[in-house]
């Protein structure tokens, strides 16, 4: 199985060329985090972003899409609001999707509760709702994945990221193909081959321990990085009132940020002859097809 054609190769890249994208989750969350999302975008090394439909600041996001029509911008789909302090709720309201909501109307606090409640029916309504608020306020979305991840550790919810995949055709985050197969969603694999629907050869999992950390996890992982298209990610955020006041690791979002927009970051990617990408790249292979 590991001899099977690759992302990096169908797009025409040699076997040994080692590509990246580096994408900056929660786009929209709150003022703090876009600050340093637009940063990274603009002058950083962020190539890619993913936007939560659900959240307050949303409109800014939408905004610098409006403004920056050659960004890269994907919707993180989101059935979960995980802080306790910071609820969202679903874009088609409560009424409409009963099963994604707690009592108060807020998206369950995590996967497991989501797993435990949410109709399939409404989860894939609410997501392709949260891809449609995107489109409306003009955002030119590139890829889709998927906020805490429960789109990728159930096959019925996996299914419904192909689907809305396959319908919008995007390219979308995925766990390493190995990796599908040991969890059993082979099915799931070829289905998606079989429509063309494209995604990262490598998608590395978790960060730093902690913020005194995050140089050297990074600078391993980048030293490290596989042949073919990878993907990281991180939170970017700058770590003011606003985002101490919500997100415990307020910190850890801020030294990623700092990381992935330093001058010495930029020259070890140079040195180690990485070729940064964004997810437009594989929407455009996929649509052109």
């Amino acid at each position: 199985m590991e001899n099977e054609v690759t992302t990096a190769s169908r797009l025409g890249y040699p076997a040994e060329a080692r590509l990246l994208i580096i994408n900056a989750d929660d786009f929209g969350m709150c003022h703090d985090e876009n600050e340093a999302t637009i940063a990274g975008l603009s002058r950083g090394l962020f190539t890619s972003s993913t936007i939560l439909a659900t959240c307050p600041w949303f409109e800014e996001a939408a905004e610098f899409a409006r403004n920056r029509p050659d960004a890269d911008l994907g919707v993180h789909l989101t059935l979960t609001s995980e802080w306790a302090r910071y609820k969202w709720g679903p874009v088609l309201g409560r009424k409409a999707v009963p099963s994604l909501v707690d009592e108060r109307g807020y998206l369950w606090a995590d996967v497991p509760q989501v797993f435990a409640n949410d109709r399939l029916d409404e989860a894939e309504a609410e997501l392709r709702a949260q891809i449609e608020k995107a489109r409306g306020a003009g955002i030119d979305v590139t890829h889709l994945d998927s906020h805490m991840g429960p789109l990728h550790l159930r096959a019925d919810y996996h299914e419904i990221y192909l689907r809305l995949a396959n319908e919008y055709r995007l390219p979308i985050r995925l766990t390493r193909r190995s990796a599908m197969r040991r969890m059993g969603f082979g099915a799931i694999l070829s289905e998606l081959d079989r429509l063309g629907i494209l995604y990262p050869d490598n998608f590395y999992v978790g960060g730093p321990e902690n913020p005194e950390s995050t140089s050297e996890y990074w600078t391993n992982l980048l030293r490290e990085l596989k042949p073919g298209i990878s993907e990281i990610y991180c939170h970017p955020g700058l770590a003011r009132d606003e985002l101490r006041s919500c997100a415990r690791d307020a910190g850890q979002r801020e030294a990623d940020f700092r990381f992935f927009t330093s001058e010495q970051t930029r020259r070890l990617l140079a040195d180690e002859g990485i070729e940064l990408m964004g997810y437009k790249r594989l929407r455009d292979a996929m649509r052109n097809a």
